[in-house]
């Protein structure tokens, strides 16, 4: 006699999710059989509005595709624009650059693991984490004068420089970072309850990594020996290049793990970066319109690969800009590595690749009965005037 399959939908709208997104789960009591996932709730148009604004007003609005990663965007779109105008940006905003990459990846990774435990039910690392996580938003305000999109880079460079006494304040501010992170370190090593749901769940072995594609920490959790900072250095990697953090279980203790410990090797690096700040000018200048052509400019985001296409024409406006964040090819894994597990296991797996849907979602697919076809700007204009008329 065939078996009825349970289908639990979670999304789009749900207290478990920070943004929206559609899951099914097939499940035989409490264990998932089989999972899936619909994702471009929150498509915004940026890329297109990327290519109606000149490259000046498309740095500020690449760093809208998500608050969390708004300097690297800005960053990946500035060393792509740059390449194709033949212009490198100078020494000094190089490294304030990656001075302001290295605090923003701290921020994430803080904000991760608050997440996280919370979904595993330990508020008190969560409202822990959190608290610490205002010490280095403090510092990227100190730098920038904003908390969320800082607006650090200018095309040709940097608007902002580091004096010594920011630099010293700065230092502080890692010193206390860097004994609270010892003590996260502890606590997702050790903690007995906070173990019982990540050793063991959610296990994505290389070779299931390998075939999935993931990047960032996700990949590295499970011993794939990826990073663009140390395969393809940009910026000052080469100078001050970083340790690869891998671990070996691809669990979502491992997770945690590379995650906590890339925070020591960001706190390296910055007071490296520090400690030999090269003199000079912040920016360079740049040409308005840049000749026809097209590059990639790939760089690692808090989360993994972030990979930019841009295609010039001649004009002062970019013909075509594409984004991969590196939230879309982590997310299959969610949907794999969630087979076999317990449903109460399944918020911990998905906050455990640490996605971010704003990022995600780049196309939206309209069906109006038949086969789906691509349409072009004018026409979907011209659908939205109807639509709403």
């Amino acid at each position: 006699m065939p078996t009825e399959k349970f289908v639990i939908p979670i999304g789009p709208q749900h207290p478990a999710l920070k943004e929206p997104g559609h899951f099914e789960f097939n499940v035989d009591g409490e264990v998932v059989k089989a999972a899936s996932v619909r994702l471009g709730y929150v498509h915004r148009g940026i890329e297109k509005g990327c290519e109606t604004r000149n490259y000046v007003q498309a740095a500020y609005l690449v760093e809208r595709i998500c608050g969390i990663c708004s300097h690297v965007h800005a960053t990946a779109f500035s060393l792509g624009v740059e390449r194709l105008a033949d212009v490198e940006a100078p020494p000094r905003a190089q490294a304030i650059r990656q001075i302001v990459a290295e605090l923003e990846r701290i921020h994430s990774h803080l904000l991760w693991v608050g997440v996280a435990a919370h979904e595993a039910g330990f508020d008190t690392l969560f409202m822990y984490s959190w608290r610490d996580r205002e010490t280095v938003m403090n510092l990227l305000e100190g730098i920038t004068g904003n908390r969320v999109n800082y607006s650090a880079n200018v095309l040709g460079g940097v608007k902002c420089d580091i004096g010594p006494e920011q630099a010293e304040v700065i230092l502080e501010g890692l010193r206390f970072l860097e004994e609270r992170t010892r003590h996260y370190l502890e606590v997702v090593s050790t903690d007995a309850v906070f173990l019982r749901r990540t050793r063991g769940i959610g296990v994505m072995t290389r070779d299931d990594a390998e075939r999935l594609g993931v990047v960032g920490p996700t990949a590295r959790a499970s011993g794939v020996p990826r990073d663009v900072r140390v395969d393809a250095p940009y910026l000052l990697y080469r100078e001050h290049p970083v340790e690869l953090i891998v671990e070996q279980a691809g669990d979502l203790e491992a997770r945690f793990k590379v995650r906590v410990r890339e925070l020591f090797e960001s706190f390296r690096v910055i007071r490296e970066l520090l400690a030999a700040l090269p003199d000079g000018d912040l920016t360079t200048r740049m040409p308005r319109r840049i000749k026809p052509a097209e590059t990639v400019s790939r760089i690692e985001a808090p989360r993994g690969e972030l990979f930019y296409f841009i295609k010039s024409n001649g004009s002062d406006t970019a013909e075509r800009v594409k984004v991969r964040t590196p939230t879309l090819p982590n997310m299959a894994s969610v949907v794999v590595t969630a087979v076999g597990h317990q449903l109460a296991d399944v918020p911990m797996i998905l906050a455990g690749i640490d996605p971010c849907f704003s990022c995600n979602d780049r196309m939206a697919v309209v069906r109006q009965g038949g086969e789906a076809e691509v349409w072009t700007w004018e026409r979907l204009r011209q659908y939205g005037i109807e639509h709403y008329r």
